[in-house]
């Protein structure tokens, strides 16, 4: 599916303008540290501390670019199994994700919703990869007590993220989804 694909594989789906649809994808948020630009002294080295701990957890987002609206879960593993009853809880007629494994198990499968897949290799098509480039600078380069601790920091800025859905939309709602959106039958 190219930019101007989404429109026809929507409309395969036989989905209409007022169906829920989310764009959905997940983020591993854990503890192995990244460092980041900083700014310091000329001629002073910089010293970042780096957090090296094998603990992660994943963030499932979903973004619906026409309304701003952010819904997320925390999964704890990238298998189907843990991230179709995180599904079932959303209020969702139709996802539209990447080519994972996970995204195509029977578990999800079963839970009857429309599910449309990004191109292989294209994080440039998914509106919720512009979420989490605006959360990664806010969320690392520092070292977290816990993991629980990094989760609430993500989940801090997400709220506010959530609460700004006009900064969403400017983030997420680019011309060919809209296009893409408008093309589908009201009823």
């Amino acid at each position: 599916m190219e930019k101007r694909g989404l429109n026809q594989a929507l409309r395969t789906w036989g989905l209409l303008r007022r169906h829920r649809i989310l764009y959905t994808d997940e983020m591993r948020v854990g503890l192995w540290g990244q460092v980041r630009r900083v700014w310091g002294i000329r001629g002073t080295p910089v010293i970042q501390k780096v957090q090296i701990v094998f603990d992660w957890v994943y963030l499932l987002l979903g973004v619906n670019p026409q309304t701003g609206r952010l819904q997320w879960s925390w999964v704890e593993r990238m298998r189907q199994e843990y991230i179709a009853p995180a599904l079932e809880k959303w209020s969702v007629d139709a996802l539209v994700w990447d080519n994972a494994s996970s995204h195509k198990g029977y578990q999800v499968a079963d839970l009857g919703l429309s599910l449309i897949f990004l191109p292989p290799y294209s994080p440039e098509l998914s509106p919720p990869e512009r979420i989490f480039r605006e959360l990664r600078p806010k969320i690392e380069g520092q070292p977290y007590p816990s993991l629980r601790a990094k989760q609430l920091t993500v989940e801090h800025h997400l709220r506010q993220l959530a609460a700004h859905r006009e900064q969403v939309k400017r983030l997420t709602n680019w011309d060919w989804i809209q296009e893409a959106h408008a093309g589908l039958p009201q009823s």
